[in-house]
């Protein structure tokens, strides 16, 4: 991973939210009907009856408190879903918000944008460089969902990977992307500070000890295997202030498109990065994106879609096949949503920003 911190960035800020009512969502195989809410409503029946985006009659209102266990507790057969028109969806919605930003901007004054595109903007991130402003990062939501969504990079994750570090620097990920003597961060340590190397029976001896936010408690600190591998784990990484902000938490569940060549992934939320940067992904996120996976000179700078569902994880790590179930039944449920929002079938659902810390 990149250097992290945890501190709370004062470069986003909140806004209220409004519903943008009798959007049509999924595209209808017959589109000449003069009619946008009648085809709103025939397609969001197809995709209810079809099995292709969950239980329309059980719809997506649940606190996030709930959230992780009802997805847990869901017995169905596994959702056909729309990933080609989820990311085009997607893709439109953040060029939109994007535009109405810029617009509003070009105004008046930045804070324009918070009355002008309240109805899909949660947060406006500032990315940095070096201290230097880069470019801002709109955070948006749609109606019906707890979801949030964001376009950015990728940087590329080594963290928990038990190769990833070497005290000779000859780990899969560069040395100094886990901090330094006296603040490490990507580091497992001991309550002196001393980063932990590995023993003859680990994985791999003679490397440190990698951590990951998420990781499985009832393992010993000094223990590779409590942590997230980044080479096995699709992972995505964030600032703790900016999920905190969102309601997010590591062990969330997400899914990851790459908008150049189409590629998805499921993901689960992994680790904290640093306060002024978005975008980043484990070894193998990457790798399942058609990403250059590279820890040291990977990635991609742009074109990169997320969407998170922040309360619907345990704050636990989890195997491939349930990020992989978990997050097919979290992306139905998103897709019923938000057809029914958009038919008027749906009051606006969503996240409540700043009600609980992170982790």
């Amino acid at each position: 991973m990149r250097f992290k911190s945890i501190w709370f960035a004062t470069a986003f800020f909140l806004v209220p939210l409004r519903m943008v009512m009798g959007q049509q969502i999924f595209p209808a195989e017959n589109s000449t009907s003069a009619n946008p809410s009648r085809d709103c409503a025939v397609e969001f029946n197809k995709v209810g009856t079809d099995g292709r985006a969950g239980h329309p009659s059980q719809p997506h209102t649940n606190s996030q408190n709930n959230l992780a266990k009802q997805v847990e507790n869901e017995v169905s057969t596994r959702p056909i879903l729309h990933l080609d028109w989820d990311m085009a969806l997607l893709k439109e919605k953040q060029s939109a918000l994007a535009q109405c930003i810029l617009s509003a901007e070009a105004q008046g004054s930045p804070e324009k944008a918070q009355g002008d595109c309240s109805e899909m903007l949660l947060l406006n991130f500032a990315m940095r460089h070096d201290g230097e402003a880069e470019r801002d990062i709109p955070i948006g939501h749609l109606p019906g969902s707890f979801a949030f969504f964001y376009e950015s990079g990728m940087t590329i994750d080594a963290d928990g990977a038990p190769n990833a570090y070497h005290p000779d620097n000859s780990g899969i990920d560069d040395l100094e992307n886990a901090g330094a003597p006296g603040t490490w961060e990507g580091l497992a340590k001991d309550a002196y500070g001393e980063p932990f190397i590995q023993g003859p029976n680990d994985p791999f001896p003679g490397f440190y000890v990698s951590e990951t936010a998420l990781a499985d408690r009832s393992k010993a600190v000094n223990d590779p295997a409590r942590y997230v591998d980044a080479s096995k784990i699709p992972f995505l990484v964030m600032p703790g202030g900016l999920a905190g902000q969102l309601g997010a938490h590591v062990g969330d569940f997400a899914i990851v498109f790459n908008e150049r060549n189409g590629k998805s992934s499921y993901a689960i939320f992994g680790d904290f990065g640093p306060f002024d940067r978005l975008g980043e992904g484990s070894v193998a996120l990457a790798e399942n994106l058609g990403i250059r996976s590279d820890a040291r000179n990977g990635g991609a700078r742009r074109g990169v879609l997320y969407l998170v569902f922040p309360g619907s994880g345990e704050r636990r790590p989890r195997t491939i096949e349930e990020i992989s179930d978990l997050g097919q039944k979290l992306l139905g449920q998103w897709e019923t949503g938000i057809s029914a929002a958009a038919c008027g079938g749906l009051k606006s659902t969503s996240p409540a920003p700043g009600n609980q810390p992170a982790n």
